[in-house]
């Protein structure tokens, strides 16, 4: 495994983080697929194993669940010490309200059993709140050490900026990472929040960088219950599916060119375009061994040419 810097800060993370998403429980009805407690500690065991020290879970996976089963298998397996915990708040009451935020991050920490997040990240731009509001809390959050860093998910750049300004105005702790929608069938990005994030040397670590498994097989669609139930990547990518499925038959083509898998070739491109440490979830170890074999796949500049050519502009999703 190899490790990078998140930001400008001393935390040290993997080259992959570990996706939380499909870990909890069904009844919360967030998501058909969620592992129960033993399988989840199976992934994340597995993970830990391959040296993936980062590990990102958020407070309204499966209503908590899926918190509360990566704390347990934190506990049992691995020092505190040793794995960067990331969590995030939004999609609750208040969303970044102050009253919210310091709501929240007791609540998460309860879940987890521990008394501090390595990384605490906002799930969205807040419309309802003061930016002001939002960044002294979070700012407070680490002064008292219940949060080490801060990070952002996706928003449209000018919402990244203004919030990274408001903080160096005041004083206060800026965002070292952007958890944004990013891969070969979406790079909107690139637009304007990925050099705003160059510009203040925040590190990407994108969910997605498969594209919900589009990018992993030639089928565009599975007989797996997560293709048939999950309606959010049904929104996302198959209203595009008759110009996307073009740049899976080019990932394809130069997976078969250097014997490795989709997958690999996938995650290559996300190193090739600067990427920190794409967000893996993954329901079976070998998911993850496919992934972290990326890391032997080097892409050529024509290769990674022949990859974005046939990309076209795609609606805004996720910055919303």
């Amino acid at each position: 495994m190899e490790y990078l810097q998140l930001g400008n800060s001393d935390i040290k993370v993997s080259r992959f983080c570990l996706g939380c998403m499909s870990f909890g429980d069904p009844a919360s009805k967030m998501h058909a697929w969620t592992l129960n407690p033993d399988q989840s500690e199976t992934i994340i065991k597995h993970a830990l194993d391959l040296g993936i020290n980062f590990i990102d879970t958020a407070n309204t996976y499966s209503a908590g669940t899926s918190e509360e089963y990566l704390g347990r298998a934190i506990k049992k397996n691995i020092a505190r010490d040793k794995v960067i915990l990331a969590t995030k708040v939004y999609f609750n009451e208040g969303h970044l309200s102050k009253a919210a935020i310091e709501r929240e991050i007791d609540g998460s920490l309860k879940r987890l059993g521990t008394d501090y997040v390595d990384l605490y990240i906002i799930h969205r731009f807040d419309y309802t709140t003061p930016m002001e509001e939002t960044m002294q809390a979070l700012h407070n959050l680490v002064k008292v050490g219940k949060v080490r860093a801060l990070g952002a998910s996706a928003m449209y750049g000018y919402q990244f900026y203004n919030m990274q300004l408001v903080a160096k105005q005041n004083g206060w702790t800026p965002f070292i990472s952007m958890q944004n929608h990013y891969n070969l069938l979406y790079r909107e990005d690139e637009r304007e929040l990925i050099p705003i994030c160059h510009q203040f040397n925040v590190s990407l670590t994108p969910y997605s960088p498969l594209a919900a498994g589009r990018l992993a097989r030639l089928e565009w669609q599975t007989d797996t219950l997560r293709s048939k139930t999950d309606q959010t990547a049904i929104a996302k990518y198959d209203g595009t599916q008759k110009m996307d499925v073009n740049i899976v038959q080019r990932v394809h083509q130069l997976s078969e060119k250097y014997g490795v898998t989709m997958t690999q070739i996938a995650l290559a491109w996300q190193f090739a375009k600067g990427v920190t440490s794409p967000i893996i979830g993954a329901t079976k170890t070998k998911y993850l061994d496919d992934a972290v074999g990326s890391l032997k796949v080097s892409l050529l500049k024509d290769d990674i040419a022949y990859l974005e050519e046939q990309y076209t502009p795609h609606r805004v999703v996720g910055a919303l």
